[in-house]
């Protein structure tokens, strides 16, 4: 009785651990699960000021050209005329303007003053939720910057 009594403890006890392993298995599963959803691209709002001061560095988006990129989500409306611009004392700027559907919309590589810099015109066709991405020319790569967004009245 004592043996039969031990023997179903001890069978009890295997059946609990082998769960317990089980359980445990799952969890690095689960956590490298969600470090994966924390990698997908997530473009930051632009905040309600329309203007930031960031720093472009190689945590950012590489761009494939041996520079990075870092991407911004502004809502603009039909019919909204905007001016982009960027500028920074650390690299070459260029600023791209990206459609709701991820298509580029219009560029600017470097300005009317003859910096650098980025100065981007446009009217905005379509109300929606558009990215504007910050990035280095080439390879020379990164830094602070300031990212202005105007949004222009006729007069």
């Amino acid at each position: 009785m004592i043996i039969k009594a031990l023997a179903t403890g001890v069978s009890n006890l295997l059946v609990s651990l082998t769960l317990l392993a089980g359980a445990t298995s799952f969890v690095p599963s689960a956590i490298a699960q969600q470090t994966q959803q924390t990698r997908l691209y997530n473009p930051i709002p632009l905040p309600p000021s329309n203007q930031v001061s960031d720093t472009l560095s190689e945590r950012d988006i590489p761009t494939g050209d041996g520079g990075f990129a870092r991407d911004y989500l502004v809502r603009f409306n039909q019919g909204d005329n905007i001016a982009i611009d960027l500028t920074s004392d650390n690299f070459d700027t260029i600023v791209t303007l990206m459609s709701p559907e991820g298509a580029t919309l219009a560029e600017n590589d470097d300005g009317p003053d003859g910096t650098t810099n980025s100065l981007l015109f446009t009217r905005i066709n379509q109300t929606g939720n558009y990215i504007i991405r910050v990035r280095s020319f080439g390879e020379t790569g990164g830094g602070a910057f300031v990212l202005r967004v105007t949004r222009l009245r006729p007069i």
